[in-house]
């Protein structure tokens, strides 16, 4: 099993820079992800239908995919608990001042490595910088991070 974080998660679905990287990756192996990286997900296809990059046709299929994909058991959505967030406020407590860590990165960050994860992929240049500080590994098949 790999861990997506929401940056490669969304390019399962939408043609963006690396998504075929990421899509042969995903073909290798399940994907796992924090239970928050679904809406995540839901929530950037919402932003390309409110910039108008997709229309609502294609929005209404994007959902309907992920959903179908769900369903199936495409992703296993790994819940958050207590010490998730006890993990989060450890790191946060020894976070050197110069790491930008956002909440929503921290919480994949610390649901990977509770998880057992050794890596965890994202095109996210903030999460992949703070990955070691949880324990793993940030990887990125794209190449160029966001």
């Amino acid at each position: 099993m790999i861990y997506f974080d929401t940056s490669y998660l969304v390019r399962l679905y939408y043609e963006d820079v690396g998504a075929a990287a990421v899509r042969s990756l995903a073909a290798t192996d399940n994907i796992a992800c924090a239970s928050h990286g679904h809406v995540e997900m839901i929530a950037a296809f919402h932003r390309k239908l409110r910039e108008r990059a997709i229309r609502p046709a294609a929005y209404t299929a994007l959902l309907g995919q992920v959903r179908a994909h769900d369903e199936a058991g495409a992703f296993q959505w790994l819940a958050q608990g207590p010490e998730i967030f006890a993990r989060i406020v450890k790191v946060y407590a020894k976070l050197p001042a110069s790491v930008y860590l956002r909440a929503a990165d921290a919480i994949h960050l610390a649901t990977a490595a509770e998880a057992g994860f050794q890596f965890v992929y994202s095109n996210d240049a903030h999460l992949l910088a703070a990955a070691t500080h949880f324990g793993i590994e940030g990887r990125n098949v794209i190449g160029r991070t966001s």
